[in-house]
């Protein structure tokens, strides 16, 4: 690997490339032919990805290839790998793929073996997780566990509760996942609602046991178990019988009430966006089985593989950064959609945005010098087709560019028919399969004014009726939503966003944009409460709207 950053816009290939975008580009109409098509469909584990509906040629991908080797991509990409201190601001290796290694493999880094220790916990969480399932494992009372409650914010949160919802097939019956996260009290409010505080088990998610978030909603739901299991119940036999953590800070879960025997470690080469396949998914392993998140690990350490070991020409995550790369600063695009033809994934573009904003919003280089050229992107979405009713008029006819990744699967978690009055029976999920492959190919064709007048369009309505088409996508299909099928599309992203990082010379790794705000919330949180001489230091509009709250709250 180098020793520093290569300024991306100081190589051939992004000369090469700023030629290229200023050059007329096909249209998809006629640049899609069967031989592309061939060529830009690739297999990466079990997805099934088609790039081929991209706004790029053969020129424009050997252009990227090209840049990916000028800034030594690959190089970093395995300097990552073999956990060398890629994380330069906090100096840390990088080792989220450590976490799905297998038991036989071995990793040393500064001294440890890390697979050892990954492998240690993996067998306490497992271990933990059967005795919940089995009955084993009861509150204070005796009863068994019936609920669930992770209690952690952002990497702590976004992972397991996404992972939940995506694998809702897969849950063990009468047993239920809820996840508080939000400082704002109506969280733990809601998510206490209608809970039996006898059957309910809290799993408190924080590195250091410090997050202010995290550490406020378990002391909420410490007070609320306490206030509502039956008279006589001994409080630290409560606590700690209905609380676990996940946590390395043992003096202070020990001081919370919770038994350190009870607590699950990480590590500091882990960062919370990269941490559901951790501890941080000890809520996920209750619900889903030790088993099947075994599987889940499998299909993370598959896309690690094919990240690894496969050319750069046949990548996939490698090439779908680059294109992201060409978007943004290229052709200028600034947002960028994640459209899952799946409601359990539902809750996949929300992950990603932590994952690729957190790593990639950086305005410096990992030398500390200012980039000269856009980083990041907005990562956002929902659903189709709930998204087809809402936002994609933006997409298709709308004045910004905005690549978008469409996911969708062949098995349908619940295969249900229509049995309309009048006409055939119709299966549900190939209608949503009709409409994920009806979309790309509106977006990349469109309808020409031609076409809209064939149709009879009265010719003042043509130019609404038109559509530019020439709208990138990239269709990622699967077999089915597994467990291991949903690792490959986490790691995919993992990948994805580390090739960005990469080329822009960042450190995608570290997340001190989320710092100052926390620090500036504890230093007004005395103003809030009504320290006069607080509020006085402030400046004249956060001393405005302070009075405002005042009054209203009183």
């Amino acid at each position: 690997m180098t020793e520093g950053p290569v300024d991306p816009t100081t190589t051939d290939a992004w000369s090469r490339l700023t030629g290229l975008a200023q050059a007329p580009r096909a249209d998809l109409r006629d640049a899609l032919t069967t031989s592309w098509v061939e060529q830009q469909s690739l297999d990466a584990a079990d997805l099934h990805v088609d790039l081929s509906k991209n706004l790029f040629d053969d020129d424009v991908e050997a252009a990227l290839l090209a840049l990916a080797d000028e800034v030594d991509l690959v190089g970093r990409r395995d300097a990552m790998f073999a956990g060398e201190h890629i994380n330069v601001t906090e100096d840390r290796a990088v080792l989220h793929t450590a976490l799905r290694l297998p038991r036989e493999a071995t990793l040393t880094v500064d001294g440890t073996d890390v697979v050892a220790d990954v492998h240690e916990v993996l067998a306490r969480v497992y271990a933990f997780a059967d005795q919940v399932r089995s009955g084993d494992w009861t509150g204070v009372t005796g009863k068994r566990i019936q609920t669930v409650v992770n209690i952690g914010i952002g990497g702590s949160d976004l992972g397991p509760v996404m992972a939940y919802e995506a694998l809702e097939p897969y849950r063990q019956d009468g047993l239920s996942c809820r996840f508080i996260s939000n400082i704002d009290p109506t969280d733990a409010g809601q998510a206490l609602t209608g809970l039996d505080p006898e059957t309910t088990l809290f799993i408190v998610s924080s590195k250091t046991f410090g997050t202010l978030e995290t550490l406020t909603n378990a002391r909420l739901c410490r007070t609320w178990l306490l206030e509502h299991l039956p008279a006589g119940s001994d409080p630290a036999a409560a606590v700690a019988q209905h609380f676990v953590a996940v946590s390395t800070a043992l003096d202070k879960v020990a001081d919370f009430g919770i038994d350190p025997d009870n607590a699950f470690g990480f590590w500091d080469w882990v960062g919370g966006r990269y941490s559901m396949d951790s501890a941080i998914g000890l809520s996920l392993v209750v619900a889903i089985g030790p088993e099947h998140f075994a599987d889940l690990l499998a299909g993370f350490h598959a896309m690690d593989e094919h990240f690894h070991t496969m050319p750069a020409e046949d990548n996939v995550p490698l090439k779908m950064g680059l294109l992201n790369v060409w978007y943004t600063n290229f052709l200028g695009a600034h947002t960028h959609a994640v459209l899952p033809y799946s409601q359990l994934l539902h809750r996949f573009p929300a992950y990603l945005q932590q994952l690729t904003m957190e790593s990639n919003g950086k305005g410096v280089r990992w030398d500390g010098e200012a980039v000269g050229y856009d980083t990041g992107e907005v990562f956002w979405g929902e659903p189709g087709t709930n998204g087809q009713h809402a936002f994609y008029q933006l997409i298709h006819q709308g004045t910004r560019l905005v690549p978008a990744d469409f996911i969708a699967f062949a098995r349908p978690a619940y295969p249900l028919v229509d049995e309309p009055e009048e006409g055939e029976r119709v299966d549900v999920h190939e209608l949503l399969l009709a409409n994920f492959l009806a979309q790309t190919k509106a977006l990349a064709f469109g309808r020409t004014a031609d076409e809209v007048r064939a149709e009879g369009v009265a010719e003042e309505l043509v130019a609404a009726r038109t559509f530019p088409g020439n709208r990138p996508t990239t269709s990622i299909m699967a077999p089915a939503l597994t467990p291991a099928v949903l690792g490959q599309l986490v790691a995919l992203y993992e990948h994805v966003t580390f090739v960005q990082g990469a080329v822009w010379g960042i450190d995608s790794f570290d997340q001190w944009g989320v710092e100052l705000g926390k620090q500036l919330a504890q230093e007004l949180r005395p103003a809030v409460a009504g320290d006069a001489s607080v509020a006085a230091e402030q400046d004249p509009s956060t001393q405005s709207l302070i009075a405002y709250y005042q009054e209203q709250r009183r």
